[in-house]
Protein backbone atom coordinates (compact mmCIF):
# COMPACT_ATOMS: atom_id res chain seq x y z
CA UNK A 1 0.00 0.00 0.00
CA UNK A 2 1.25 3.11 -1.15
CA UNK A 3 -0.13 6.95 0.55
CA UNK A 4 1.31 10.00 -0.78
CA UNK A 5 2.32 12.70 1.51
CA UNK A 6 3.11 16.38 0.43
CA UNK A 7 3.22 19.71 1.92
CA UNK A 8 -0.82 20.88 3.94
CA UNK A 9 -2.45 17.56 2.87
CA UNK A 10 -5.20 16.61 4.90
CA UNK A 11 -3.70 14.68 8.20
CA UNK A 12 -6.62 12.55 8.62
CA UNK A 13 -6.55 11.57 4.89
CA UNK A 14 -3.38 9.94 5.00
CA UNK A 15 -3.66 8.64 8.85
CA UNK A 16 -7.65 7.51 8.49
CA UNK A 17 -6.83 4.76 5.98
CA UNK A 18 -3.33 3.74 6.92
CA UNK A 19 -5.01 3.22 10.30
CA UNK A 20 -8.00 0.81 9.01
CA UNK A 21 -5.21 -1.09 6.78
CA UNK A 22 -2.78 -1.39 10.00
CA UNK A 23 -5.49 -2.41 12.00
CA UNK A 24 -6.34 -5.11 9.66
CA UNK A 25 -2.83 -6.38 9.28
CA UNK A 26 -2.78 -7.05 13.12
CA UNK A 27 -5.58 -9.01 13.02
CA UNK A 28 -5.30 -10.81 10.21
CA UNK A 29 -1.14 -11.55 9.84
CA UNK A 30 0.57 -9.68 7.00
CA UNK A 31 -1.89 -8.93 4.69
CA UNK A 32 -0.73 -4.65 3.75
CA UNK A 33 2.59 -3.55 4.18
CA UNK A 34 2.44 0.56 3.84
CA UNK A 35 4.35 3.16 2.90
CA UNK A 36 4.85 7.01 2.61
CA UNK A 37 5.67 8.30 -0.14
CA UNK A 38 6.91 12.15 -0.06
CA UNK A 39 6.20 14.41 -2.26
CA UNK A 40 8.71 17.84 -2.21
CA UNK A 41 8.66 20.54 -4.08
CA UNK A 42 11.72 19.74 -7.26
CA UNK A 43 14.86 21.77 -6.18
CA UNK A 44 15.91 23.91 -9.23
CA UNK A 45 13.31 22.12 -11.88
CA UNK A 46 15.48 18.70 -10.94
CA UNK A 47 14.02 15.64 -9.75
CA UNK A 48 15.77 13.86 -6.98
CA UNK A 49 17.90 11.14 -8.03
CA UNK A 50 17.15 7.86 -6.84
CA UNK A 51 18.95 6.00 -3.51
CA UNK A 52 18.61 9.88 -2.12
CA UNK A 53 17.96 9.72 2.01
CA UNK A 54 14.53 9.39 2.88
CA UNK A 55 12.91 13.44 2.55
CA UNK A 56 12.34 15.25 5.57
CA UNK A 57 9.38 15.94 7.41
CA UNK A 58 6.47 17.20 5.59
CA UNK A 59 4.27 19.24 7.64
CA UNK A 60 0.57 18.56 7.22
CA UNK A 61 -2.55 21.49 7.09
CA UNK A 62 -2.51 20.77 10.68
CA UNK A 63 1.31 21.30 11.11
CA UNK A 64 2.01 18.50 12.51
CA UNK A 65 5.11 16.94 10.46
CA UNK A 66 5.09 13.72 8.58
CA UNK A 67 7.90 11.63 8.39
CA UNK A 68 7.88 9.85 4.41
CA UNK A 69 9.69 6.32 4.25
CA UNK A 70 10.69 7.06 0.54
CA UNK A 71 10.82 9.65 -1.98
CA UNK A 72 8.86 9.62 -5.01
CA UNK A 73 11.75 8.05 -7.10
CA UNK A 74 12.66 5.36 -4.75
CA UNK A 75 8.67 3.88 -4.88
CA UNK A 76 9.09 1.05 -7.30
CA UNK A 77 8.10 -2.24 -8.59
CA UNK A 78 4.14 -3.00 -7.98
CA UNK A 79 2.01 -1.40 -6.03
CA UNK A 80 -1.36 -2.91 -4.64
CA UNK A 81 -3.04 0.08 -3.67
CA UNK A 82 -2.32 3.28 -4.87
CA UNK A 83 -3.99 6.06 -2.51
CA UNK A 84 -3.91 9.81 -3.00
CA UNK A 85 -5.12 12.36 -0.35
CA UNK A 86 -6.44 15.65 -0.47
CA UNK A 87 -6.29 18.73 1.42
CA UNK A 88 -5.84 22.56 1.13
CA UNK A 89 -1.94 21.71 -0.66
CA UNK A 90 -3.40 19.94 -4.02
CA UNK A 91 -4.10 23.28 -5.19
CA UNK A 92 -0.62 23.87 -5.83
CA UNK A 93 1.20 20.47 -5.99
CA UNK A 94 -1.19 19.64 -8.55
CA UNK A 95 0.98 21.87 -11.02
CA UNK A 96 3.81 19.77 -10.23
CA UNK A 97 4.21 17.63 -13.51
CA UNK A 98 6.82 15.13 -12.21
CA UNK A 99 4.32 14.22 -9.30
CA UNK A 100 1.18 13.87 -12.22
CA UNK A 101 3.48 11.60 -14.37
CA UNK A 102 4.84 10.10 -11.15
CA UNK A 103 0.78 9.12 -10.14
CA UNK A 104 0.35 8.47 -13.93
CA UNK A 105 2.83 5.91 -13.94
CA UNK A 106 2.36 4.37 -10.67
CA UNK A 107 -1.22 3.69 -10.91
CA UNK A 108 -0.56 1.84 -14.53
CA UNK A 109 1.26 -0.76 -12.04
CA UNK A 110 -0.96 -0.63 -9.23
CA UNK A 111 -4.02 -2.92 -8.44
CA UNK A 112 -6.22 -0.33 -8.07
CA UNK A 113 -6.02 3.53 -7.07
CA UNK A 114 -8.17 5.29 -4.25
CA UNK A 115 -8.59 9.02 -3.49
CA UNK A 116 -9.52 10.46 -0.52
CA UNK A 117 -11.18 13.81 -0.28
CA UNK A 118 -10.05 16.35 -3.32
CA UNK A 119 -7.09 13.66 -3.89
CA UNK A 120 -9.68 13.40 -6.73
CA UNK A 121 -8.24 16.26 -8.58
CA UNK A 122 -4.47 14.98 -8.43
CA UNK A 123 -6.20 11.55 -10.12
CA UNK A 124 -8.30 13.55 -12.72
CA UNK A 125 -5.34 15.93 -13.48
CA UNK A 126 -3.51 12.17 -14.48
CA UNK A 127 -6.21 11.51 -16.78
CA UNK A 128 -7.29 8.59 -14.32
CA UNK A 129 -10.89 9.33 -13.87
CA UNK A 130 -11.86 10.29 -17.67
CA UNK A 131 -14.95 8.32 -18.60
CA UNK A 132 -15.37 7.32 -14.93
CA UNK A 133 -18.05 7.91 -12.27
CA UNK A 134 -16.20 10.00 -9.31
CA UNK A 135 -16.94 11.76 -6.15
CA UNK A 136 -15.01 14.25 -3.71
CA UNK A 137 -15.62 16.51 -0.95
CA UNK A 138 -19.03 18.12 -1.58
CA UNK A 139 -17.81 21.77 -2.01
CA UNK A 140 -15.26 20.69 -4.69
CA UNK A 141 -17.70 18.43 -6.58
CA UNK A 142 -19.17 21.09 -9.01
CA UNK A 143 -15.42 22.53 -9.59
CA UNK A 144 -14.22 19.11 -10.65
CA UNK A 145 -17.12 18.48 -12.65
CA UNK A 146 -16.91 21.88 -14.17
CA UNK A 147 -12.67 21.45 -14.65
CA UNK A 148 -13.36 18.04 -15.79
CA UNK A 149 -16.32 17.51 -18.26
CA UNK A 150 -15.67 13.97 -18.98
CA UNK A 151 -15.92 12.88 -15.16
CA UNK A 152 -19.42 11.87 -14.39
CA UNK A 153 -18.90 13.49 -11.19
CA UNK A 154 -21.40 12.11 -8.12
CA UNK A 155 -21.79 14.69 -5.24
CA UNK A 156 -24.01 12.73 -2.76
CA UNK A 157 -21.79 9.54 -1.92
CA UNK A 158 -19.06 8.82 0.30
CA UNK A 159 -17.40 6.69 -1.44
CA UNK A 160 -17.72 5.58 -5.44
CA UNK A 161 -15.65 2.69 -7.13
CA UNK A 162 -15.65 2.49 -11.17
CA UNK A 163 -13.52 -0.71 -11.84
CA UNK A 164 -10.22 -0.41 -9.83
CA UNK A 165 -10.38 3.17 -9.37
CA UNK A 166 -11.81 4.73 -6.20
CA UNK A 167 -12.76 7.86 -4.80
CA UNK A 168 -13.99 9.05 -1.90
CA UNK A 169 -15.97 12.25 -0.12
CA UNK A 170 -14.07 14.54 2.66
CA UNK A 171 -11.66 13.71 5.21
CA UNK A 172 -13.60 10.62 7.31
CA UNK A 173 -15.15 8.92 4.14
CA UNK A 174 -11.29 7.70 3.75
CA UNK A 175 -12.24 5.34 6.42
CA UNK A 176 -15.50 4.00 5.25
CA UNK A 177 -13.06 3.20 2.19
CA UNK A 178 -10.76 1.71 3.32
CA UNK A 179 -13.39 -0.56 5.33
CA UNK A 180 -14.72 -1.78 2.47
CA UNK A 181 -11.36 -2.26 0.70
CA UNK A 182 -10.59 -4.52 4.43
CA UNK A 183 -13.99 -6.28 3.76
CA UNK A 184 -13.40 -6.93 -0.29
CA UNK A 185 -9.62 -8.46 0.64
CA UNK A 186 -9.85 -9.62 3.40
CA UNK A 187 -13.63 -10.69 4.62
CA UNK A 188 -16.89 -9.34 6.48
CA UNK A 189 -15.41 -10.34 9.76
CA UNK A 190 -12.02 -8.52 8.97
CA UNK A 191 -13.69 -5.40 8.39
CA UNK A 192 -15.78 -5.95 10.97
CA UNK A 193 -12.91 -6.10 13.99
CA UNK A 194 -11.33 -2.82 12.89
CA UNK A 195 -14.53 -1.01 12.56
CA UNK A 196 -15.15 -2.36 16.34
CA UNK A 197 -11.76 -1.58 17.42
CA UNK A 198 -11.67 1.93 15.85
CA UNK A 199 -15.40 2.08 17.63
CA UNK A 200 -17.06 3.20 14.51
CA UNK A 201 -20.77 3.16 14.93
CA UNK A 202 -21.28 1.79 11.47
CA UNK A 203 -19.24 1.61 8.45
CA UNK A 204 -21.25 3.73 6.09
CA UNK A 205 -22.32 1.88 2.68
CA UNK A 206 -20.81 4.15 -0.53
CA UNK A 207 -23.93 5.05 -1.33
CA UNK A 208 -25.10 6.72 1.58
CA UNK A 209 -25.32 10.54 1.46
CA UNK A 210 -22.30 12.83 2.35
CA UNK A 211 -24.90 14.87 4.68
CA UNK A 212 -28.58 14.99 5.61
CA UNK A 213 -30.80 17.27 4.40
CA UNK A 214 -30.50 19.56 7.47
CA UNK A 215 -26.49 20.18 6.79
CA UNK A 216 -27.04 20.55 3.29
CA UNK A 217 -29.57 23.39 2.95
CA UNK A 218 -29.46 26.56 4.78
CA UNK A 219 -30.56 27.82 7.72
CA UNK A 220 -33.50 30.29 7.62
CA UNK A 221 -32.97 33.99 8.36
CA UNK A 222 -35.96 34.54 10.42
CA UNK A 223 -36.26 32.80 13.92
CA UNK A 224 -40.35 31.56 13.14
CA UNK A 225 -38.42 29.04 10.29
CA UNK A 226 -35.49 28.00 12.24
CA UNK A 227 -38.15 26.79 14.64
CA UNK A 228 -40.16 25.21 11.89
CA UNK A 229 -37.22 23.52 10.46
CA UNK A 230 -36.32 22.25 14.09
CA UNK A 231 -39.97 21.07 14.51
CA UNK A 232 -39.86 19.40 11.27
CA UNK A 233 -37.44 16.91 11.98
CA UNK A 234 -40.07 15.20 15.33
CA UNK A 235 -43.35 15.70 13.10
CA UNK A 236 -42.86 13.99 9.81
CA UNK A 237 -45.90 12.35 9.95
CA UNK A 238 -47.71 15.53 10.51
CA UNK A 239 -50.01 17.22 8.07
CA UNK A 240 -46.85 19.18 6.34
CA UNK A 241 -48.76 21.24 3.87
CA UNK A 242 -48.07 24.63 2.80
CA UNK A 243 -51.38 25.83 4.59
CA UNK A 244 -50.71 23.64 7.83
CA UNK A 245 -46.68 24.98 8.18
CA UNK A 246 -48.01 28.57 7.57
CA UNK A 247 -50.36 28.63 10.12
CA UNK A 248 -47.41 27.62 12.44
CA UNK A 249 -45.16 30.79 11.04
CA UNK A 250 -48.58 32.87 11.45
CA UNK A 251 -48.14 33.59 7.79
CA UNK A 252 -50.30 33.54 4.53
CA UNK A 253 -49.63 30.57 2.68
CA UNK A 254 -48.37 32.43 -0.36
CA UNK A 255 -46.00 34.38 1.53
CA UNK A 256 -45.13 31.46 3.75
CA UNK A 257 -43.82 29.23 0.68
CA UNK A 258 -42.06 32.78 -1.65
CA UNK A 259 -40.26 33.43 2.18
CA UNK A 260 -39.65 29.95 2.61
CA UNK A 261 -37.86 29.18 -0.64
CA UNK A 262 -35.47 32.50 -0.50
CA UNK A 263 -34.17 31.67 3.08
CA UNK A 264 -34.02 27.85 2.85
CA UNK A 265 -33.19 27.32 -0.70
CA UNK A 266 -35.81 24.63 -1.16
CA UNK A 267 -39.89 25.08 -1.64
CA UNK A 268 -41.87 23.90 1.32
CA UNK A 269 -42.96 20.36 -0.48
CA UNK A 270 -39.06 20.02 -1.85
CA UNK A 271 -37.78 20.55 1.78
CA UNK A 272 -40.43 17.91 3.21
CA UNK A 273 -40.18 15.12 1.05
CA UNK A 274 -35.93 15.09 1.70
CA UNK A 275 -36.60 15.21 4.99
CA UNK A 276 -39.08 11.91 4.40
CA UNK A 277 -37.06 10.58 1.99
CA UNK A 278 -33.70 10.80 4.71
CA UNK A 279 -35.68 9.40 7.82
CA UNK A 280 -37.38 6.23 5.47
CA UNK A 281 -33.42 5.76 4.44
CA UNK A 282 -32.42 5.75 8.12
CA UNK A 283 -35.28 3.32 9.01
CA UNK A 284 -34.60 0.83 6.29
CA UNK A 285 -30.56 1.20 7.10
CA UNK A 286 -31.13 0.41 10.58
CA UNK A 287 -34.51 -1.52 11.37
CA UNK A 288 -36.17 -4.14 10.21
CA UNK A 289 -39.55 -1.99 10.49
CA UNK A 290 -42.03 -3.01 7.93
CA UNK A 291 -42.07 -1.02 4.59
CA UNK A 292 -45.85 -0.39 5.44
CA UNK A 293 -44.57 1.16 8.94
CA UNK A 294 -42.36 3.07 7.42
CA UNK A 295 -44.23 4.85 5.54
CA UNK A 296 -46.05 5.55 8.02
CA UNK A 297 -43.58 7.05 11.07
CA UNK A 298 -42.83 9.20 7.41
CA UNK A 299 -45.73 10.89 6.63
CA UNK A 300 -46.40 9.25 3.15
CA UNK A 301 -50.36 8.30 3.03
CA UNK A 302 -49.30 5.03 1.33
CA UNK A 303 -46.41 2.40 0.52
CA UNK A 304 -46.64 3.10 -2.99
CA UNK A 305 -46.53 7.31 -1.95
CA UNK A 306 -42.98 5.87 -0.38
CA UNK A 307 -41.98 4.15 -3.32
CA UNK A 308 -42.82 6.89 -5.97
CA UNK A 309 -40.36 9.09 -3.77
CA UNK A 310 -37.80 6.87 -3.65
CA UNK A 311 -38.02 6.25 -7.26
CA UNK A 312 -38.20 10.04 -7.94
CA UNK A 313 -35.39 10.73 -5.76
CA UNK A 314 -33.15 7.80 -5.62
CA UNK A 315 -33.87 5.99 -8.66
CA UNK A 316 -34.78 2.47 -6.70
CA UNK A 317 -37.21 1.27 -4.62
CA UNK A 318 -37.73 0.65 -0.71
CA UNK A 319 -36.77 -2.96 -0.62
CA UNK A 320 -33.97 -2.34 -2.82
CA UNK A 321 -32.72 0.02 -1.28
CA UNK A 322 -32.89 -1.75 2.20
CA UNK A 323 -30.76 -4.67 0.34
CA UNK A 324 -28.08 -2.39 -0.75
CA UNK A 325 -27.53 -0.63 2.40
CA UNK A 326 -28.84 -1.85 5.33
CA UNK A 327 -26.02 -2.44 8.30
CA UNK A 328 -26.13 -5.32 10.75
CA UNK A 329 -26.14 -5.15 14.34
CA UNK A 330 -22.41 -3.51 14.78
CA UNK A 331 -22.76 -1.57 11.68
CA UNK A 332 -21.69 -3.83 8.59
CA UNK A 333 -23.78 -4.92 5.63
CA UNK A 334 -24.95 -8.30 6.20
CA UNK A 335 -24.17 -10.93 4.15
CA UNK A 336 -27.82 -12.41 3.51
CA UNK A 337 -30.14 -10.46 1.48
CA UNK A 338 -33.57 -9.77 1.84
CA UNK A 339 -36.26 -10.97 -0.32
CA UNK A 340 -37.05 -8.31 -2.91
Amino acid sequence: MVVLAFPDVQMLDVTGPSEVLSLADRFHGPAYELELVGVVAPAAGTPPAAGTPPPDPIAASSGIRLLPDVRLADCRGAIDTLIVPGGIGVKAIQRDERLIAWIRSAAARSRRVASVCTGAFLLARAGLLDGRRATTHWSACAQLARRYPSIDVAPDPIFVRDGNVYTSAGVTAGIDLALAMVEEDLGHRAALEVARSLVLFVRRPGGQAQFSTGLAVQAAERASLRDLQAWLLDSLAEDLSVAALAERCYMSPRNFARVFAREVGLTPAAYVESLRIERARMLLESTELPVEEIAARCGYGTVETLRRGFARRLHVSPSEYRTRFQTGPAGVIPIRRQAQ
